[in-house]
């Protein structure tokens, strides 16, 4: 089955202790599970076993124009200045710097299939299973599960890839979406 790794919002504003949210209570628990070692961990598994890597990075132009700002998500985003497509807060993180051929696609909503190429790029590549992984599991992994489901993938999950603002959210976060996918480690998914 020909799959995909989507690393989802694993942007500096979001997971990076100097990032905007760096003190913010998901943080604690991205570095308590080690979110970031394990999603470069994780992405070399995938390359070794050829399976190409795709950043979802949500972000904004500087001016925030595509930010809906009577959104309980968006909003405050715009209102901050975080997120922009171009500047160090809306890049992927360093430790898991994209590579060449690796693709970029940019959101500007929670789901990486909401008005993007995401859909035309798996259809043309031929692409059936999806594995994903990313911060926020119940924001970004869990419209990815349930787009990805309704678009006839085969979707897994990355659990230790993952993190929410605790780690009650991000079980709870899974328990909702384990009917749409399958939930596998790191590990023992590129085995």
């Amino acid at each position: 089955m020909k799959s995909i790794y989507l690393v989802l919002d694993m942007q500096n504003d979001l997971v990076h202790a100097d990032g905007a949210s760096g003190k913010a209570p998901m943080q604690a628990d991205i570095q308590a599970r080690e979110v970031i070692q394990r999603t470069a961990n994780a992405i070399a598994r995938a390359r070794a076993k050829g399976i190409p890597v795709a950043y979802v990075r949500v972000a904004f132009s500087d001016d925030h124009r595509e930010a809906n700002p009577d959104s309980q998500v968006f909003g405050p985003i715009a209102r901050n200045g975080i997120l922009k497509m171009n500047a160090w807060g809306g890049q992927v993180h360093e430790a898991l710097a994209p590579q060449a051929g690796d693709w970029d696609i940019v959101k500007h909503r929670v789901s990486p299939f909401y008005q993007t190429r995401l859909e035309l790029l798996l259809k043309r590549e031929g692409i059936e299973r999806i594995y994903c992984s990313g911060v926020s599991t119940q924001a970004v992994v869990q419209a990815t599960v349930r787009d990805a489901h309704d678009r006839d993938f085969d979707v897994v999950v990355l659990e230790d890839c993952c993190a929410g603002p605790n780690e009650q959210e991000h079980a709870n976060s899974l328990a909702s979406i384990a009917r749409f996918c399958s939930v596998a480690t790191s590990e023992s998914a590129f085995a």
